[in-house]
């Protein structure tokens, strides 16, 4: 590929269908399909910028601001705001419309960094500049770099914790071997069909503790740790951090290994903190039913949860997509 094809951009466009709804009713398609179209929406603009394989690194400032219903027409917008020596940093934004309307508005946002790889020593390898041309570039490049301070500073903070202790908290743990379904093209589990699994895992355990259809309205951010391959013995589990007067924190692990090893072969392979709500039937939040910590492990993480937000209040990163909330980002 020439320097006067590449593009930074990529669009992709379809129709929501209702296997992309995870719960019956009016409540549209769940968060971790959406991501799973960001992540493929997000590879595919990094792959056309660095022409060779990526893999997924981190996925942050996930803000869901409302449905896709089924039926809907959908745009997954993704476009390059910056780069470093091997890795993209990417804007998504995920619009729908009715298609008997026609008129698009946005339903999702965030940032996806991927990491361009050596097809032949599998090893980081160095991308294309993107030099931003216009006022819209340049401001979105200076948002993407107001964040790598944070990410630095909440990535400090959760190396600080530990999640094998005592506890009363309730949890969720998915375990299941890794198909060949699910793979991308480089061999290794797509990252979008990981970042499905924790949301399953996740609304799984908010749905069982307040008894009311929850979806998820932020996640603080997913790291990505180590490649998932096909007959990995996966582990996902969701544990709530802390309850708000709306909200759930979910701290969710997953691990993966060879099954012959069993659970003591498994190592992190993806760490992420989601938030979700209870909604009624008519998608209007709910009052959550709250959790109290006892043991000492259950309030030391419901404390990280709260350090975590105010993190992203100390911080205040520029917004990258105009309209976007500057303090529910990392």
């Amino acid at each position: 590929m020439t320097e006067s094809t590449r593009s930074p951009k990529v669009t992709l466009r379809f129709l929501a269908a209702p296997t992309d709804v995870l719960v019956h009713g009016n409540h549209g398609v769940h968060g971790g399909r959406v991501l799973e179209w960001i992540d493929k929406a997000a590879y595919a603009c990094a792959v056309q910028w660095s022409a060779t394989y990526c893999v997924t690194a981190y996925v942050g400032h996930i803000h869901f601001t409302r449905p896709i219903p089924s039926g809907h027409l959908v745009e997954v917008r993704s476009r390059i705001a910056m780069t470093g020596r091997s890795s993209m940093h990417i804007v998504n934004e995920v619009y729908s419309a009715d298609p008997k309307e026609g008129v698009f508005t946005r339903a999702c946002d965030c940032l996806v960094i991927f990491v361009a790889k050596d097809a032949e020593t599998g090893r980081p390898t160095t991308v294309p500049s993107y030099v931003p041309e216009t006022a819209e570039e340049q401001r979105v490049e200076k948002a993407a770099e107001s964040r790598i301070a944070l990410r630095k500073a909440i990535q400090a903070e959760m190396e600080k914790q530990t999640y094998d202790g005592p506890s009363d908290a309730p949890r969720v743990v998915h375990r299941f071997l890794a198909k060949p379904t699910d793979i991308n093209w480089g061999g290794n589990v797509h990252g979008g069909t990981a970042m499905e699994w924790i949301d399953e895992a996740g609304i799984s355990c908010a749905v069982e503790w307040s008894g009311e259809h929850c979806v998820a309205v932020y996640a603080g951010g997913i790291r990505f740790y180590k490649p998932i391959h096909i007959g990995d013995l996966i582990e996902v589990d969701a544990r709530m951090m802390r309850t708000d007067a709306r909200s759930m924190q979910m701290s969710i692990h997953v691990r993966s290994g060879d099954p012959r090893g069993g659970r003591a072969n498994l190592t992190e392979a993806i760490h992420a903190t989601v938030t979700y709500i209870g909604i009624d039937v008519d998608g209007n939040p709910l009052p959550a039913r709250q959790f109290i910590p006892v043991t000492e492990e259950d309030v030391r993480l419901s404390e990280h949860a709260q350090v975590l937000r105010e993190l992203r209040a100390e911080f205040t990163p520029l917004p990258l997509v105009a309209g976007a909330r500057p303090n529910h980002v990392d």
